[in-house]
């Protein structure tokens, strides 16, 4: 049993990363006639670590099930990012409790929360039913953890800086849109972000392995892949004798995929040099996330964000300037620990002037184990709230302004799949990543096609193929 700890994840070490190139050790029908159930919380990086934990699970005969009630493994791959996510997953935990009091199951659980020390005390004193606890260090040990289970709770958490693993199989979730990995962890330590102690440090991929990748992602047919990272304009700054972020994707834009995109960057690492080598290529979409947290300068340097609101709104006005048609969204928080009404003001400013596309926006929320947690915090619930209800109506305004200019424009939308909204028609994205439901035929799935929209909503367009 290896537990997670908090000072040893905090570490950072010159300790070599390894790379370590797997073999498929565990591909043999063990688990046939198996079914899983698997569920995913949180952001980008998560569904990715599914597609790994589904590849694992099918080498051995294994098959998925959309239908908990029916499996004989349950996997919730887990996110802690918010206080929110971690009271999700208890709650579900103890459905799956229920299932188990009638037949057998295994119930695993990894991800972030994994990595949490407070969470695996937490398991191991209160749900002993659960099975398998694993991070997000150890994900291609799945198959030798379910292998080797004995009907006692087995927790292998390592809290460790962290290696590269290549090699790695994934059942991927589409054949049209590919999440590539180009490096994993952060080195950040903003105050309030758990993601450095529960993902490790930054280690890049070999800019070799990351090519080899989308080469035969564009053999396959794939349309569109986007770049995965924590902090992926930081890239190959770990590694000596490796390329910039710039230079790999003008390397991966030179393969011949259609469509390219990358999430998420940070401010502080965003380069003239990315911002021509993006203008520069077509297949390069004119679309980015650039978070910005909070407009005021003094909330931004408690968070440990390195920059200041002003040199955010020069990088804006630079992206805005050089890279045609770029549609920018944003992540912000709201009452960080004594955030003033002042501070809000400078973030709303902020968004006035950039008027972005498209912003995720969250109540503060505190993680164990960061030093945000420790601060005192003056400033009520109820007046976060409102500045949140604030806040969504001022993005919800700017988005709607933002998709109406696209109304009787003719756009290209890779289409994805069949539209949520009606079973008739179906959806894609352009190129500044809108959704669209267009009134197009189903053959037209997994194809860029010439779309005029036809009406706009705040988070959605309407269109008709050209």
């Amino acid at each position: 049993m290896k537990l997670p700890n908090y000072e040893d994840e905090r570490k950072r070490t010159n300790e070599e990363v390894k790379f370590i190139y797997l073999d498929d050790e565990f591909n043999n029908d063990a688990l046939k006639n198996k079914k899983y159930f698997l569920k995913t919380y949180g952001c980008q990086m998560n569904v990715h670590d599914s597609e790994e934990l589904r590849a694992h699970l099918e080498n051995l005969g294994a098959v998925e099930t959309d239908d908990l009630d029916e499996s004989d493994i349950v996997i919730l791959n887990t996110c802690a990012i918010r206080e929110n996510a971690h009271d999700k997953v208890f709650g579900y935990l103890g459905r799956c409790k229920h299932i188990k009091e009638q037949r057998d199951l295994i119930i695993c659980l990894c991800g972030c929360m994994a990595q949490e020390e407070s969470v695996t005390t937490e398991i191991r004193e209160k749900y002993p039913y659960v099975d398998i606890v694993f991070g997000t260090h150890n994900i291609h040990e799945l198959p030798k953890l379910i292998l080797n289970h004995q009907k006692k709770q087995d927790i292998e958490v390592y809290s460790i800086e962290g290696n590269v693993y290549e090699n790695i199989p994934y059942k991927r979730d589409s054949k049209i849109s590919a999440w590539v990995n180009i490096m994993y962890g952060c080195d950040k330590f903003c105050t309030y972000c758990i993601v450095p102690y529960t993902r490790g440090k930054q280690r890049s991929r070999k800019s070799i392995d990351i090519i080899d990748e989308v080469n035969d992602l564009v053999k396959c047919g794939y349309q569109e892949i986007t770049l995965l990272g924590q902090n992926v304009n930081a890239y190959g700054k770990d590694l000596d004798n490796e390329v910039s972020f710039a230079k790999l994707l003008e390397l991966v834009a030179k393969t011949g995929i259609k469509r390219l995109r990358f999430v998420t960057s940070h401010p502080w690492d965003f380069t003239d040099e990315m911002i021509d080598v993006i203008s520069k290529y077509d297949n390069i979409m004119p679309y980015i996330h650039l978070p910005l947290q909070s407009g005021s300068s003094k909330i931004l340097k408690l968070m440990g964000r390195r920059y200041t609101k002003e040199e955010y709104l020069d990088l804006y006005k630079k992206m805005k300037e050089k890279i045609s048609d770029v549609a920018i969204t944003t992540d912000i928080i709201v009452g960080f620990p004594n955030e003033s009404d002042e501070d809000f003001s400078e973030t709303l400013d902020v968004v006035k002037k950039c008027e972005f596309d498209s912003a995720y926006t969250f109540i503060y929320s505190p993680r164990i184990g960061t030093p945000a947690a420790k601060m005192k915090d003056s400033v009520s619930l109820e007046t976060k709230e409102k500045r949140l209800q604030e806040l969504n109506k001022l993005i919800n305004h700017y988005s709607n302004i933002k998709n109406k200019e696209y109304l009787n424009k003719t756009v290209k939308v890779l289409i994805t799949g069949i539209s949520d909204k009606d079973n008739n028609k179906v959806c894609g994205y352009t190129e500044t990543m809108k959704l669209v439901n267009v009134d197009a035929p189903k053959d037209t799935i997994g194809k860029i096609i010439d779309v005029k929209i036809t009406d706009t909503k705040s988070f959605s367009m309407d269109g008709e193929i050209v």
